[in-house]
């Protein structure tokens, strides 16, 4: 009766010697580069959090959803990612128990979800103050945003929970993982509800971003004004042979050859949208499409990818803040004023 129990103890002995193995340079190097994006992450996004909580022009849409997306960024990179790295740290198995591994994966499933469906909600926001600027608005757009944000955060936190009621298992003792529950119906719904739905809306809106655009473009043309010629008769009397002569007005050209502020500021807007949405598309869909397929053919992949497919997404949080206020000369202005009253 207690050589199972032997067995069990030597090979859990086993299996936590194996955690404690000495680290190699590439490894060394590897943690202190993941350990410099996660605080590069909460920095930057907490920065820009800070800067629309102080500016009082930024009370108001579109910084509500920016800020909603900061929020989630700096969730990720609080919450998420030290926990990730300690399981990195421990050749990617999970030695904090159970509660906290459903706490860890609950919170990385509710921030990355809402850290793409806001990414989505700025698009659209984007893309209808671009394309319907005169029925979009401040308003509307307001209650649009908040219902957007409402939806985000609420849609996240169905998919990030739901294994917490028996969909599927999140953590197994014998192997010490800690993962995104594996049962197939689950990974459906949270693949697809997570990312290839707002992976749809996004590049929907960008194609009809760039039609616009090319509409816009197309449509600009030399603007001409020809009057029709006027004759205008000049009598002198009545016995007076008629004198008379003819006006032609000259034909009056114009074209406007600079972009006004308007065009400036939605070719801008495109180009971010269309940088946000590439950024993203690059850093999570490796992930998704390894998250989509694996439980579903039942087949594995190398650990080592697992990992830097989940670390690559995780950087989409790292990018978010760094495109949006690159594109936007109100946050770099309010970045300088933050920094000069500080010394």
């Amino acid at each position: 009766m207690t050589q199972p129990n032997v067995t069990a103890n030597i090979s859990l002995g086993y299996e936590l010697g194996n955690l404690y193995r000495p680290f190699s340079v590439f490894s060394v190097l590897t943690l202190t580069l993941l350990a410099m994006l996660v605080v590069a992450t909460f920095v930057w996004n907490l920065l820009v959090l800070v800067t629309i909580l102080r500016v009082r022009t930024f009370h108001r849409v579109p910084h509500n959803l920016v800020a909603s997306m900061a929020i989630s960024d700096v969730m990720v990179a609080g919450l998420v990612m030290p926990l990730s790295l300690v399981r990195e740290l421990y050749g990617r198995r999970w030695i904090l128990g159970r509660a906290l591994c459903q706490v860890w994966i609950s919170c990385d499933v509710l921030c990355c979800t809402a850290s793409i469906w806001n990414v989505t909600a700025i698009a659209l926001d984007r893309y209808w103050s671009i394309t319907r600027h005169l029925e979009y608005t401040l308003k509307t757009r307001k209650r649009i945003s908040n219902a957007m944000i409402g939806l985000t955060w609420l849609l996240s936190s169905v998919i990030s929970l739901s294994p917490l009621f028996g969909w599927g298992e999140i953590y197994s003792e014998d192997t010490l993982a800690c993962q995104v529950s594996q049962e197939p119906s689950y990974t459906v719904f949270s693949t697809f509800g997570a990312f290839y739905l707002p992976l749809c809306v996004v590049l929907f809106v960008y194609w009809k971003i760039y039609k616009a655009a090319k509409f816009r473009i197309g449509s600009r043309k030399t603007n001409t004004i020809t009057p029709m010629a006027e004759i205008i008769e000049v009598k002198e009397a009545e016995r007076q042979p008629q004198m008379a002569f003819t006006v032609r007005h000259a034909t009056v050209s114009f074209q406007t050859d600079g972009e006004t502020w308007r065009e400036q500021k939605e070719r801008r807007a495109a180009l971010m949208v269309g940088i946000l949405i590439g950024v993203f598309v690059l850093c999570w869909i490796p992930f998704f499409l390894a998250e989509l397929i694996i439980p579903l053919c039942s087949c594995d992949i190398p650990p080592v990818w697992k990992s830097v497919f989940l670390w690559l997404g995780y950087s989409n949080s790292f990018f978010n803040p760094l495109i949006y206020t690159a594109f936007n000369k109100n946050y770099n202005n309010a970045f300088r004023n933050l920094f000069s009253r500080q010394r």
